[in-house]
């Protein structure tokens, strides 16, 4: 009889209860239970709904529950990253976590490197200082003398609280604590001269643990109602990159990864932290992932230019599908103008085609008109900013690269997968596009003890799923291309 774990997969806007059946020589997912996660403006700012997504949760466990019944073997939940919620001494959280895209981020890189420059948290941490980081968010709670923030217990990320209302154990995941710049990724512990130069109280941070660490079992109190007596929940690859990386079947010195979804993040598996001034100054940070591994990642805009242009055609009353997009982007003529993905203008919502063309104008480019030339512009470009990134990795790491495993649902997108390996010059092997489900699943499988390692795993993977080859072509006109995208982007798209 198959057994079934259950991966608690939740985006930045939507989440879903993913069940993997295997007798581990295949995985089978089947989709439980989808739901929307959409982020809410207050006047006090931009703020998840946790308690909603516990719900959904709870609604996705019992249709499992339901279905499965005591072949069930484990849970796990994986999340966005950076995001948090406070406690108090009983456990009760206090307010409502704001969203990474909320504007207390403002001023506060300024404020932080004052106390700590900038070289020294790095150096420290891994990690770059941007708009979404833990460390900024919670300065501006300090700074702001938040009632939350002095009266916090403990701080938990968005899925150490989810299992924390499933277990009543507190604890914090490593993967998803790395994503904070907060943690050292050398002892794999909380960066404590960080902590104390940003005046942030030592207390509310609290025990860290490894990907595939058993919580425990579900709370009577949700057992009892569920039917689901003495089912364990794991910390499994809390965040979702994480995840993502630990579902891509990767092995050895071909390491090259790309998660593709909202966010497009591109590195490569190593054994250790990457730190010194060269990596600082390009941009690259060190998160942790499994198995003692660390990601050493750039993260770069990605479907995010996409969702937003089709968000903002459906509020001027043309819903386009996804199909329909890539159908008028295929069809759009090529390498028309290009655009810096990751320019801070396109980081908040808010009419997207607009800023598209403004930033065309701004560059003295031509000026798109139709929504085909636009997608096919935002497209080009991220394929090219990629090139960027993959530059910068071979002259940091001094290897060059024969293949990319890419794998999310951006992969879906198969104008952008070959413009990838078009724009590299090498082949980009996709999948599986459920890459972080996979990832957490085979996580909870070696944490409950029915794989031997994550070898085992990725192997697993590779025989559940369909893998699709993306050649370069074109090569030429790829190049002149890459070419004119330095050009517009100038400093932006220096490589060493």
């Amino acid at each position: 009889m198959k057994k079934v774990f259950l991966a608690v997969d939740l985006g930045a806007g939507s989440g879903r209860v993913m069940a993997a059946k295997t007798d581990f020589t295949k995985i089978y997912l089947e989709e439980v239970h989808r739901f929307d996660n959409p982020g809410t403006d207050l006047p006090g700012g931009s703020f998840w709904n946790p308690i909603g997504l516990y719900r959904e949760i709870l609604e996705g466990l019992r249709r499992a529950v339901e279905r499965y019944g005591e072949r069930i073997a484990s849970i796990g939940i994986d999340t966005w990253g950076c995001d948090f919620g406070l406690l108090d001494g009983r456990g009760e959280l206090l307010g409502m976590p704001h969203q990474y895209r909320d504007p207390r981020f403002e001023g506060m890189a300024e404020v932080m490197h004052g106390l700590l420059a900038e070289a020294q948290i790095y150096q420290h941490t891994g990690i770059q200082t941007n708009f979404y980081n833990t460390s900024l968010h919670l300065l501006a709670e300090a700074r702001n003398h938040s009632p939350a923030l002095a009266n916090a217990s403990r701080l938990l990320f968005m899925p150490d609280l989810l299992a924390y209302w499933l277990t009543g154990r507190q604890a914090v995941e490593r993967t998803i604590a790395s994503t904070s710049q907060l943690l050292d990724p050398r002892t794999g512990d909380w960066a404590w001269e960080v902590i104390a130069a940003l005046g942030l109280p030592k207390a509310i941070f609290g025990e860290v643990v490894a990907p595939g660490t058993v919580l425990g079992p579900l709370r009577d109190e949700v057992a009892g109602p569920l039917g689901a007596v003495g089912i364990p929940v794991l910390a499994t690859a809390c965040h979702d990159t994480a995840s993502a990386v630990a579902g891509i079947p990767m092995s050895g010195g071909d390491n090259l990864w790309l998660s593709s979804g909202t966010w497009s993040i591109m590195g490569i598996e190593t054994e250790r932290p990457i730190i010194d001034e060269r990596t600082f100054a390009l941009g690259f940070g060190n998160e942790l992932g499994v198995a003692g591994t660390v990601r050493f990642l750039k993260n770069i805009c990605g479907q995010w230019l996409i969702q937003e242009c089709k968000r903002q055609w459906a509020l001027d009353g043309e819903d386009l599908d996804y199909a329909g997009i890539d159908e008028l982007a295929k069809e759009a003529d090529a390498f028309t103008a290009f655009i810096d993905p990751d320019d801070p203008g396109f980081a908040s919502p808010g009419d997207m085609p607009e800023k598209i063309r403004a930033y065309c104008q701004r560059t003295g480019q031509a000026v798109p008109s139709k929504k085909g030339t636009i997608l096919r512009i935002a497209t080009e470009s991220l394929a090219l900013k990629y090139r960027v990134v993959y530059e910068r990795l071979c002259a940091l790491t001094g290897r060059r690269f024969t293949r990319l495993h890419a794998g999310g649902g951006g992969i879906n997108n198969a104008l952008l997968s070959q413009a990838t390996a078009n724009a590299l010059g090498i082949e980009v092997m996709a999948g599986p596009v459920e890459a972080t489900s996979c990832g957490n699943l085979i996580t909870q499988m070696i944490g409950t003890g029915h794989l031997p390692d994550y070898q085992a795993g990725r192997e697993l993977i590779r025989r559940s799923f369909e893998f699709r080859s993306y050649t370069p072509n074109n090569t030429a006109a790829w190049e002149h291309a890459y070419a004119r995208f330095k050009n517009v982007l100038g400093a932006a798209a220096e490589v060493p």
